[in-house]
């Protein structure tokens, strides 16, 4: 570039920096005189304030004064218009399209994001004055002083509301009871008191009082009372015993209840419909198995399959957590769209104190085969772009008894489209991949179907085979094989067991630049040499993340790898490495934990944090990890200021960016830490910004990697970087794209490590959020 060049751009730069400040500003002077497009007349209200006063004499006993301020601040009407950044968006967007010619671009901001002016004239603090009152009064503060003032500030046209409380000494409870009846349903109460968070000395509190009545009615729907309501019950205070602001709390049946609301009822007929279509006239035939009834015109779904599945039975009393049970085992299946389940009366069977029910359930059944194609474009931050295809066949019910096979089949082919020397590179994937899953354990003991409340395991069996060639270095074949158990044991916790795991590697077709890369290399040479792993894993994870509305929401998974270790029992010879049917075997243990907290600000903002760590230890067999079992860092899921498996091993520094440096810069232990603040933009449109701070180790020294091995000065070799980034989230589906720079590089001398490469960014492209 020449001198005269540069200084063009730099002067173009520098007119662009200032035209762009200068409109800016213009922009925020404008927004913030959005009160000339106001009534002369008219003063804009700037919200409320709101003073709760505590007599010294009540502060000790009152406990949830916080939660009671919320509260009243949530009563205070109208709500000002919003504001950020000191100006009034929402309402400038407003004002602008009241215009003659408002223009396009207006009258989306106004649809999207506008606001209609709130005035003074609108607030009615007197009207806000009872609300308040008759909060208090829900929560016990019966007679409390509340004033307030609606302060104008004419000179600046605003104005803010004044709200001052002074609690009253609240109403206690003395004494809970039930009045008598000689229905069962109130004797069932009475027996279940002791449940109660009310207690004596409690204050009088509404709320309080509405959540006993839903827990009674959950305690009394459980015990068979099919037509109980929580509205049946009524609760009474009584203060005419005390003059000390105390009450008796009296809880009793209103007197319309009726009759068959008072009685528990008996599940007397259970009937099961497995192919299920409405208005279906064909002929059905019914076969009766363990008291129930199986109805359907074809051996659709066998009987003795589907039994376990359904936990209510002939004899028991009703009970709505059996039937959401039932419910939930029969979605897990994964071949019915829709199951219900249906309650009639038998009235020639009930008596005076026992009602008698009939269950139906209908299950319909979702299409037995279908296909799914995917067609992704990949663009990796190592500068891979390419398309990349899946196409799954599933077959639903395979063997009549919910058994599903999936058969997927998956083409790649990727190019390198810049990176210097690797310019060029492409690599093709091919892969067949087979799983075959059955609703229930296959295991040689019988497992007593008791065992599991919640969901009953599924066996999966999977099969598959992998091609991968490289352009320039090599083709890897691999075949695996996996025998296991997946299990909910409640809607949090998922165990994953596979006691068998099969994985063969076979290299080959390398070319003369690769293998030098493994004669520079030993460990990397071994590391391909093991080519046969056999073992098991098992895979704990909690996902609090269901919960999305919980203010803090957590995720916590922990899978364990080990390897080689029956196989060694076998095999013969002290030679080191043994082999098994002629192959080198892999023998390690490898644990890894991933930890996510995510804390909900307000709305769509959320502060989403995660810790991962990961350790790999070979041993016996093996002195370093097989390949495609050591951690890499870097990358759209990782620490996104550094390409994918760039960041590593510690402090090592590839000499060049040469093919070898994608293969050497892998460890057997992994740290990375995540923060990122995710909120909305517009519609379907979220922002983030971010930080992430991670790196690999090697536990032993390698030679071929200078700098790599795990040492105490750990925290200065993590690689730091940070970043902002756009998503587009479709009701879950998330299209992801992240731009991030380094603000530490690991591989840099001490004290020249920290610099933010704002120049430099790496651009991710990915699915989905990345913790």
């Amino acid at each position: 570039m020449s001198i005269r060049a540069l200084n063009i751009r730099k002067q173009t730069g520098g007119f662009l920096r200032k035209s762009f400040f200068a409109g800016v500003c213009a922009l925020l002077l404008s927004a913030c005189s959005v009160k000339k497009y106001m009534p002369e007349e008219e003063l804009l209200y700037t919200g409320a304030d709101i003073e709760v006063q505590v007599p010294d004499s009540l502060k000790e006993g009152i406990k949830d004064l916080g939660s009671i301020k919320t509260e009243l601040e949530g009563v205070l009407k109208p709500k000002p218009n919003s504001k950020s950044l000191g100006v009034h968006w929402g309402l400038l967007a407003h004002y602008k399209v009241q215009r003659e010619k408002p223009g396009f671009i207006n009258k989306f901001l106004n649809k999207k994001i506008g606001e209609k002016p709130v005035y003074a004239s609108d607030v009615k603090t007197s009207r806000t004055e009872d609300i308040i009152r008759n909060r208090l009064e829900n929560r016990g503060f019966f007679y409390s002083n509340v004033t307030s003032e609606l302060q104008k500030y004419k000179d600046k046209r605003e104005a803010q509301a004044f709200y001052t409380v002074r609690l009253a000494q609240p109403y206690l409870m003395e004494n809970y009871v039930v009045d008598p009846d000689t229905v069962p349903v109130v004797k069932d109460i009475e027996q279940n008191l002791g449940g109660t968070r009310i207690r004596s000395g409690s204050r009088f509190d509404l709320g309080m009082l509405k959540a006993e009545r839903e827990r009674l009615d959950k305690v009394v729907k459980g015990k068979g009372y099919y037509n109980f309501s929580p509205g049946f019950l009524i609760f009474e205070a009584d203060t005419n015993q005390y003059k000390n602001k105390k009450f008796d709390l009296f809880l009793r049946l209103k007197k319309d209840v009726p009759p068959k609301a008072t009685v528990p009822y008996r599940i007397e007929q259970v009937t099961i419909y497995p192919n299920y279509v409405a208005q279906d006239t064909i002929n059905r035939d019914t076969v009766k198995l363990d008291n129930k009834d199986f109805i359907q015109g074809e051996d659709f779904f066998k009987p003795k399959r589907l039994d376990p599945f359904v936990l209510i039975k002939k004899g028991q009393q009703y009970n709505p957590d059996v039937s959401r049970n039932t419910s939930r085992r029969l979605t897990s299946i994964g071949t019915y769209k829709f199951v219900n389940i249906r309650y009639d009366e038998i009235d020639s069977l009930a008596t005076d104190s026992t009602g008698a029910l009939a269950a139906s359930i209908y299950l319909s059944p979702m299409n037995k085969r279908s296909l799914r194609a995917e067609l992704q474009g990949v663009a990796k931050s190592n500068n891979f772009v390419g398309p990349n295809l899946a196409l799954t066949v599933t077959n639903r019910n395979l063997f009549n008894g919910g058994e599903i096979l999936n058969i997927t089949a998956t083409a790649g082919y990727e190019m390198q489209i810049a990176g210097g020397d690797q310019a060029g590179l492409n690599s093709l994937q091919l892969g067949l991949k087979t799983d075959l899953i059955f609703p229930r354990m296959l295991f040689p003991i019988r497992i007593q179907d008791d065992w599991f409340k919640y969901a009953i395991p599924k066996t999966k069996i999977s099969l598959g085979v992998d091609y991968l060639k490289r352009s320039k270095l090599y083709s890897l074949t691999s075949v695996s094989s996996t025998f296991g158990y997946i299990w909910d044991a409640n809607r949090y916790v998922t165990h994953e067991f596979n006691p068998v795991s099969l994985n063969y590697v076979n290299l080959g077709n390398t070319t003369p630049e690769f293998e030098k890369i493994l004669a520079d290399n030993p460990f990397l040479q071994s590391s391909f040499n093991q080519q046969f792993i056999a073992g098991l894993t098992y895979s704990f994870t909690y996902n609090g993340m269901v919960d999305v509305y919980n203010r803090h929401q957590f995720f916590f998974n922990s899978t364990f790898d080990i390897a080689g270790n029956l196989i060694d029992l076998f095999s013969g010879g002290n030679e080191r490495p043994r082999t098994f049917l002629g192959l080198e075997y892999s023998q390690y243990a490898k644990a890894d934990v991933d930890i996510r907290y995510h804390f909900r600000l307000n709305g769509e903002q959320k502060i989403a944090t995660r810790f991962f760590a990961g350790l790999g230890v070979p041993y016996g067999n093996s002195d370093i990890m097989p390949y495609s079992k050591l951690f890499f860092s870097g990358g759209p899921y990782s620490v996104r200021a550094f390409r994918i498996r760039s960041l590593g091993p510690g402090t090592f520094n590839p000499e060049d960016s040469g093919a070898g440096s994608f293969f050497d810069q892998t460890g057997n232990l992994r740290l990375e830490f995540n923060v990122e603040y995710r909120f909305p933009i517009i519609s379907y449109l979220k922002g983030a910004l971010f930080a992430d701070a991670g790196n690999v180790w090697n536990t032993t020294e390698n030679d071929a990697l200078p700098g790599g091995k795990f040492s105490g000065s750990f925290i200065k070799e993590l690689g730091v970087g940070a970043g902002a980034g756009m998503r587009l989230d479709i009701q879950g589906f998330v299209i992801r794209l992240d731009l991030a720079a380094p603000l530490s590089k690991p591989w840099l001398p001490e004290g020249k490590r920290w610099k933010f490469d704002y120049e430099n960014p790496v651009v991710n492209f990915a699915i989905g959020y990345p913790f």
